[in-house]
């Protein structure tokens, strides 16, 4: 019985509390902290080391050999524009007869370029030369009775002096010739109101044939035979306001949208090279007409007027360019060497010229030596090459290897 019971005891499990793993939890746990620290650490370094950073403006270096670019203070885009343009419209409203313009064709000052319906104007012309052929008859008339009565007044007096006619007669015949001086001086008025009104008519009618203001380029038809214009219509239904509008190709000039904050680089008279993007690879010489003295709010800018020293056919009005406004004028013969940089980006350390190349997120301090200075840029003969970019400040806050970023 006791082997029994020692084999039924050794069959039991053991329900009693199992081993402890206090020892792992703690090592996961301080290993989840450890992890948090890390990211934390480099979270903050992230975060507080970016805000280190000095912002900075930049510019890069040109060749000094690249032709117009190297002259070039500043570079600005605009449009070419109509100094003189119109809109041709008719004096009165009236229905369109004949147009006799086309977009593209040459009008001379003057010239026709549509006819509006003209029947009420000279059927009104017709009659105020009709009433200005009866006055005039009414006023020969009345010349005619003036002399026959002035004949018979000189004759009464004669007659009186030697007292063959009363006095009476004579006082009648004297009141008949004042009378008549007076109807022929209104008759003589008469005649002048009616030329006045033939001339108004022939002026009305004048005004139903169009002619162009000046000599031009017709760039827009607006109104087709058999519609109705009016230079008082908004535009709107069926009336047209006008003929066409008239571009003078001698007047084109360019405007451009210069920033304020380098409005000091532009001056009037100031030579300038014009590109158009139509053709990339002709540059126009101009020069500065006007800096127009106020600025746009919403854009910061400032409207620059240059004229355009070349004219040719290719340039046509809303056209887009860019302009190069140049500097000092190079002399003849003169090659530059090296590149240019803005003047900004040269600073004097205790008597070395050095600028800071930015290499990524950080500057490179950099000896440069330094030449001629064109405009607003310095040639820089060592320490540079074309389309190394440099900062232009600020280069009191910036030392070799100092983080940066790039501000607007």
């Amino acid at each position: 019985m006791s082997d029994k019971s020692e084999l039924l005891a050794s069959l039991k499990i053991d329900r009693g509390d199992p081993p402890s793993n206090d020892g792992h939890s703690r090592v996961w746990m301080w290993g989840v902290l450890a992890l948090l620290l890390i990211a934390l650490i480099i979270g903050g370094t992230l975060v507080f080391g970016r805000d280190k950073a000095i912002e900075v403006r930049s510019a890069v270096a040109l060749a000094a050999s690249s032709g117009a670019a190297a002259g070039s203070v500043l570079d600005a885009s605009g449009y070419v524009v109509a100094r003189r343009q119109a809109t041709v419209s008719a004096k009165i409203t009236g229905k369109v007869t004949k147009v006799l313009i086309e977009e593209g064709q040459h009008v001379q000052a003057g010239e026709i370029m549509a006819e509006l319906e003209d029947a009420t104007e000279s059927a009104q012309l017709n009659l105020s030369r009709a009433r200005l052929e009866a006055s005039r008859s009414e006023l020969r008339q009345l010349q005619v009775q003036l002399d026959d009565a002035q004949r018979t007044l000189r004759r009464n007096r004669e007659l009186a002096e030697r007292k063959l006619v009363s006095q009476s007669l004579l006082d009648t015949s004297q009141a008949e010739a004042e009378a008549l001086e007076a109807q022929l001086a209104t008759a003589r008025e008469n005649v002048r109101v009616a030329q006045r009104q033939v001339d108004v008519s022939q002026r009305n009618l004048d005004e139903t044939t169009v002619r162009a203001p000046f000599a031009g380029v017709v760039t827009v038809k607006a109104a087709q035979v058999g519609e109705i214009v009016s230079p008082l219509s908004a535009g709107g239904g069926y009336t047209r306001t006008g003929i066409g509008t008239i571009v003078d190709m001698d007047s084109l000039e360019i405007e451009v949208d210069v920033n304020e904050n380098f409005i000091n680089r532009v001056q009037s008279g100031q030579k300038t090279t014009a590109t158009l993007n139509a053709y990339p690879e002709w540059k126009i010489p101009a020069r500065v007409i006007a800096v127009i003295p106020t600025a746009d709010r919403s854009k910061a800018t400032i409207k620059v007027r240059v004229e355009i020293l070349e004219k040719d056919a290719r340039i046509l009005p809303e056209m887009g360019v860019r302009v190069a406004f140049l500097g000092e004028e190079q002399p003849q013969g003169e090659k530059l060497e090296g590149v240019l940089v803005d003047a900004a980006a040269i600073k004097n350390d205790g008597g070395a010229k050095v600028v800071y190349l930015i290499r990524g997120d950080s500057v490179e301090r950099r000896a440069v030596t330094t030449g001629i200075k064109r405009g607003e840029r310095v040639q820089v003969t060592a320490g540079l090459s074309p389309g190394n970019r440099v900062a232009l400040g600020p280069l009191d806050q910036l030392s070799d290897g100092s983080t940066i970023r790039i501000g607007e």
